[in-house]
Formats: C-alpha cells, sequence, structure tokens
C-alpha cells in the first residue's frame, strides 16, 4: 500500500518508502524519511526515521560512540515538510528540488544514537507560492531531541 487517505478529506494516514521516493527526489545515503503518518495537508505531518548502525555517517561520527550529527536530524525534518509540501500541491510539484532558505533556533536536546525510531513533527508556520516554512521536531522514545524552525522554497513551481 502506498497511500492510504482516510474518509476525511485533506488527510492520508500514510505513505510508505515507494511513494515517499516518488514525491522527493532525495535517495540512499541522503532520503532520510522512512515513512510518513498522519499528513493534514496544507497543515502538518509526521515523518518517521528508524535509526541503524549501517548508516554510513556513523563511520566517521563517531565510530566509538555513535551518535547522527545535528544536521542530518534537520535535514529530516526538510525531508519531512517538503513531503508534505508535495502532498499537499499534488502531481506538479513530485520530484521538484526543495531547497533551504533558512535554519533558525536549531536546538539539539539529547543524542541520537543507533536503535532509535525519530517521529519527525512538522508545522506549517506560514506558505507564500513557492515558500514555505516550518517548526520541526524530531521526538524519540517521547523526549525531543531536537527542533527548528525553517523554511524552503520549491524550485520550478
Amino acid at each position: 500500500m502506498s497511500a492510504t487517505e482516510t474518509t476525511t478529506p485533506g488527510i492520508i494516514e500514510s505513505l510508505d518508502i515507494q511513494r515517499i521516493m516518488q514525491m522527493i527526489p532525495h535517495r540512499y545515503p541522503m532520503l532520510l524519511v522512512d515513512r510518513m503518518i498522519d499528513l493534514k495537508l496544507g497543515e502538518s505531518a509526521i515523518g518517521i526515521k528508524n535509526v541503524s548502525i549501517n548508516e554510513p555517517f556513523f563511520q566517521g561520527h563517531f565510530p566509538a560512540s555513535p551518535v547522527m550529527p545535528g544536521v542530518l536530524i534537520v535535514e529530516s525534518m526538510a525531508q519531512t515538510a517538503g513531503i508534505l509540501v508535495v502532498a499537499t500541491m499534488g502531481a506538479e510539484a513530485e520530484g521538484k528540488l526543495v531547497y533551504f532558505m533558512s535554519i533558525d533556533g536549531a536546538r539539539f536536546r539529547r543524542p541520537v544514537v543507533p536503535g532509535d525510531r525519530i517521529e519527525v513533527h512538522v508545522q506549517k508556520l506560514q506558505a507564500r507560492q513557492a515558500v514555505w516554512k516550518f517548526s520541526g521536531k524530531a521526538i524519540v522514545d517521547g523526549n525531543v531531541a531536537a527542533e527548528a524552525t525553517f523554511a524552503a522554497m520549491i524550485r520550478g513551481i
């Protein structure tokens, strides 16, 4: 099943990895969202990232004590937001490049390590044509691991 839409218009219960790869151009090793759940089109979404010791960045960050780089946690937030934007805008936005415009107030509260399951919560703050602004939180075991406010622009819309 690639997408499950509820009977409530504007709500998508989940998107699997195949559907995600149709929506955004990211691929291994930079695809940092495994599943999407609870998409409220034009409003909010939750992305899931399962962190594995097999991630390539753990080879150098840090071999004796692996920690997911904070910048990649923020990238996971941006990809989650990008998927929400594409789902909201429809087929014309699929596969388009999304560029960061700003990252504000990034805070890292706890390390993310192999075996963690990150729930990436994004909430739209503002949207003007191709520019969208979001708040994001990366939550592990019910605790905020990271948070940021960021803006991005979809190219070609």
